[in-house]
């Protein structure tokens, strides 16, 4: 990867990266529309709706009902076994059980399916006959989506973002982003996060607006990068993970470690609803632009509307995502973990960037930070300005579907022996399979 050049995109995605806006700048647009909508009858669903409790985020797929074409993508078998990998890993811990059955899925069944995919991808010669094999061998579900009735979703674009910055603090870089601190105290999977306090009490951690204005984060060496500018070191937050461009041209990259527990709110959303920025002109550089012209203390104001901050950690290679398994571009998606399954083999039928086709086999593997529906997903689309201008653009309606092993054909490889979990907690393999 050329500093600045952007992460390549997968094969189908490459040449087409108009530059707008990070999407994420904008979640929560989608449902603002769609309240507007459930008044009005008119315009886009409402994507942001939740699940009614109790009903089912999968729809099984019946006999007689249309299924994508799975052929189109086996050309591209090497990226899809590089992020099934991934979550094949993950199935393979301990800890994923934890979070199984889910949506009607046990574990066993999601690890196994993923076992038996890798095989078909690799046995398989021809794009024909690998979907034959896939279409007799799994089940297919539907996400609920935003009626609950497999009425589609809103599919946006995530990423990992290039910034200016400095290991060290100075005049021109003076913007922290900070290591998860000691007193903050998570669970394995970080979602449940409280604040021992040195009285030994638990409560809630700080918003984003108590930490930055007290000095509960400051000399604990926990400063891992200093930017140049507050809306830089905001990106990183929303993003989940940067890697800064440090002044000798190197890379210092840093993923997720965690989060405050806070609520996310979304500043395109509040620019838009304040008359700052129209809604048709809401991009990244209209909200750059926004910050250099707006006065230092009316930018803090609408970041302090955030509450959410996330706390980083120092990575080797590409970012991870909420499994702690590095995400891939184009082939992990971001979801609602409380409605779909960990890891879990998937298939997005949507649009990326200014219209390109998007029809192509995923992996479940990230946690959307404004995401509490089943009827949003956002899909990862690499590193750099490219990516960055590429999942700005990605806002698009479309269809995703799951793929698991029939029951007979989970029996039958229960019953072979041929697969076994590891005993301990197994070690990440990079060698090539």
């Amino acid at each position: 990867m050329g500093r600045g050049g952007g992460y390549p995109l997968p094969a189908m995605t490459r040449s087409r990266l108009p530059a707008v806006f990070v999407a994420f700048f904008l979640a929560g647009l989608a449902c603002l529309a769609g309240c507007k909508t459930a008044k009005s009858g008119k315009g886009r669903p409402d994507y942001g709706r939740p699940l009614p409790d109790g009903a089912p985020a999968l729809l099984l797929l019946g006999p007689g009902e249309p299924r994508p074409d799975w052929s189109a993508d086996f050309e591209n078998r090497a990226e899809i076994l590089t992020a099934l990998e991934h979550s094949l890993f993950y199935l393979r811990r301990p800890i994923a059980k934890k979070y199984y059955p889910q949506a009607g899925i046990e574990h066993e069944t999601a690890w196994l399916s993923l076992e038996r995919f890798r095989e078909l991808l690799q046995e398989s010669t021809l794009g024909l006959s690998f979907a034959r094999a896939v279409d007799r061998e799994f089940d297919v579900y539907k996400s609920a989506g935003w009626d609950g009735a497999g009425g589609g979703l809103l599919f946006t674009g995530y990423c990992t973002p290039i910034l200016k910055g400095a290991l060290e603090p100075s005049a021109q870089f003076a913007h922290p982003l900070y290591a998860l601190p000691h007193d903050l105290e998570k669970s394995p999977d970080g979602e449940i996060i409280r604040w021992k306090t040195v009285s030994g009490q638990t409560l809630p951690y700080p918003n984003r607006r108590v930490l930055e204005a007290s000095s509960l984060l400051k000399d604990k060496d926990l400063e891992l990068a200093w930017l140049a500018d507050p809306l830089d070191a905001y990106i990183a937050h929303v993003n989940g993970s940067a890697f800064i461009e440090l002044p000798d041209g190197s890379l210092h990259r840093l993923g997720y470690a965690g989060k405050n527990g806070r609520q996310y709110v979304s500043l395109g959303r509040e620019l838009i609803e304040a008359g700052e920025i129209p809604r048709e002109e809401m991009s990244l550089p209209a909200i750059r632009a926004w910050g250099r012209r707006s006065d230092p203390a009316k930018v803090k104001e609408f970041l302090d509307k955030q509450d959410s901050y996330v706390f980083f950690q120092p990575i080797d290679g590409n970012p991870h995502g909420c499994l702690d398994v590095e995400v891939t571009a184009g082939r992990s998606l971001a979801t609602d973990k409380t409605l779909f399954p960990r890891a879990a083999l998937c298939f997005a039928d949507t649009q990326i960037g200014g219209g390109t086709k998007f029809r192509q086999f995923m992996f479940d593997q990230d946690r959307g930070g404004a995401i509490r529906t089943a009827g949003r997903a956002d899909i990862y689309l690499g590193i750099g300005p490219e990516a960055e201008a590429e999942a700005g653009r990605t806002q698009g309606e479309g269809q995703l579907y799951y793929l698991f092993l029939k029951p007979e054909r989970v029996a039958e490889l229960r019953g072979s022996g041929k697969y076994a979990l590891p005993e301990k907690d197994p070690k990440w393999d990079k060698s090539p399979r």
